[in-house]
């Protein structure tokens, strides 16, 4: 266990660390969460075609309303917090890369209705789009990474135990 939390923790440090970096915000982040809002624009158009989105801005065109996706709202914070768990149970790379990827999709698919939710919630009601958002949608997110964490850890091989590492 103690092996868990100390790889946990460096792996974590580590990864928030190289995501605050100006090169990784400029080439990676930033871009990124622009798609987000593209993504999340392309999902609302065929069900209501007064929505735009550029950079990494959503926005109303008939309202004006608009919300602009910012750090800690792009799931990649909880795509670390989850890479940082994956890395540091032992299994194989392979179960590892696997769990990763699959937890990935599904962080940003829980993301992409969170997003357009507090964007329809936002130009409906400033009051409940402040509290869902600060409060309801991220204990939302990380109960998402922490059910992938699960599932990830139920699929493993029983064969395992805590202070080994798996090859492969």
């Amino acid at each position: 266990m103690a092996r868990f939390v100390i790889l946990f923790v460096v792996v974590l440090v580590s990864l928030f660390t190289l995501e605050l970096l100006a090169p990784v915000q400029t080439h990676v982040i930033i871009p990124f969460t622009e798609m987000l809002a593209k993504i999340s624009a392309a999902v609302i158009l065929p069900f209501d075609n007064s929505v735009v989105a550029y950079g990494k801005i959503l926005q109303f065109r008939d309202s004006g309303f608009a919300v602009s996706i910012e750090a800690g709202c792009n799931g990649v914070e909880a795509t670390i917090v989850l890479v940082a768990a994956v890395v540091a149970f032992p299994a194989s790379w392979r179960a590892r890369l696997t769990a990763i990827g699959l937890g990935f999709l599904a962080i940003q698919a829980l993301n992409l209705v969170r997003i357009i939710s507090l964007f329809y919630l936002g130009n409906w009601n400033l009051s409940f789009f402040e509290w869902i958002h600060l409060y309801l949608w991220p204990a939302l997110i990380m109960l998402d990474v922490l059910i992938v964490f699960i599932v990830y850890l139920r699929h493993l091989p029983s064969n395992v135990s805590p202070g080994e590492t798996a090859s492969g």
